[in-house]
């Protein structure tokens, strides 16, 4: 089983985040899956709590879905709370498709009767309740606390340095046990480097016994499962009835025309294909020279979130 780990993360802006990253992923992925992880590399990989840039990054995140596709893996994992593109990956390709929040939701539903967020910082906050909502989950939400981290960044140091750390978890602890008091259950931390930090360091409960639920590991696993439904259901996890429905073989071969090789699983009429497909068959190429070594092997490279 092959999965692709999408992060929205510059390697070079959050080194000690992606190696514990890179840990967590060994430690808790089952023996014979494979995991690749894919930060930003064109632009961005910083500062994804501002929508502009989310913006920004969100259209590589679409681009390595379709060379996921063309890869032969088996799901693709957004591993970001604000689950960037995916309805358009869901729409692009027919591997199941997971995000982090989405996915930590659900989870969260399964093993308490409400859930509650910490979330990073004040902007954050209601993109986070907005995804939420998207999900139709708000029944279930009892209470949202914040952090006051500012700058996302800064969370980077607390994997190396102790007296950072403390301030980290002292805050997320306060919101979190803020959480309890006003009747959560179940305690979700909204960040994917503060998930990272709180698995790297075992941190799994907040007061009066309540349980914190660690997106990583819920996206890793229930990512697991849903490839091997997808065997059981013959490819047909993901439903292509109406919401993540391609253009039809009719449309494809005059919208790549104007788009270039999108939609890789849709055939053109008579299985043509297309001029634009070159480009995208550099970045394949591309993709696959910077993945060398970064597998769930030892003799891995250094990942991005």
């Amino acid at each position: 089983m092959k999965l692709w780990y999408q992060s929205m993360s510059r390697q070079t802006a959050w080194g000690h985040y992606n190696v514990a990253l890179r840990r967590i992923l060994d430690r808790v992925k089952d023996p014979d899956t494979e995991i690749e992880v894919h930060g930003i590399t064109k632009r961005g990989g910083l500062a994804d709590q501002f929508h502009y840039l989310d913006y920004l990054e969100s259209g590589e995140v679409m681009e390595n879905v379709q060379i996921a596709t063309r890869r032969g893996f088996d799901a693709f994992l957004i591993g970001n709370i604000g689950d960037p593109g995916i309805h358009s990956c869901r729409e692009i390709t027919t591997i199941p498709v997971l995000g982090l929040c989405e996915t930590a939701l659900h989870t969260a539903c399964l093993m308490g009767q409400n859930f509650s967020l910490v979330t990073i910082n004040e902007k954050f906050t209601p993109r986070i309740i907005d995804n939420v909502h998207r999900y139709k989950m708000e029944r279930r939400l009892s209470a949202v606390n914040r952090m006051t981290i500012d700058r996302i960044n800064d969370l980077d140091a607390g994997f190396t340095n102790a007296a950072a750390r403390k301030r980290i978890f002292d805050q997320f602890m306060k919101a979190a046990n803020a959480n309890v008091e006003q009747g959560a259950e179940v305690i979700i931390a909204a960040g994917g480097v503060v998930m990272a930090l709180l698995a790297e360091f075992g941190v799994h409960q907040a007061a009066k016994n309540t349980p914190i639920l660690n997106g990583i590991v819920s996206l890793v696993k229930m990512g697991e499962a849903a490839v091997k439904m997808n065997r059981i259901m013959g490819g047909k996890f993901l439903s292509k009835r109406l919401y993540y429905a391609p253009p039809g073989t009719d449309q494809i071969d005059e919208i790549r025309k104007y788009y270039g090789d999108v939609y890789p699983t849709v055939p053109g009429k008579a299985g043509r294909k297309t001029a634009a497909a070159k480009p995208l068959r550099k970045a394949v190429k591309k993709v696959l020279k910077k993945s060398v070594g970064k597998t769930v092997k030892k003799s891995a490279g250094k990942p991005s979130r």
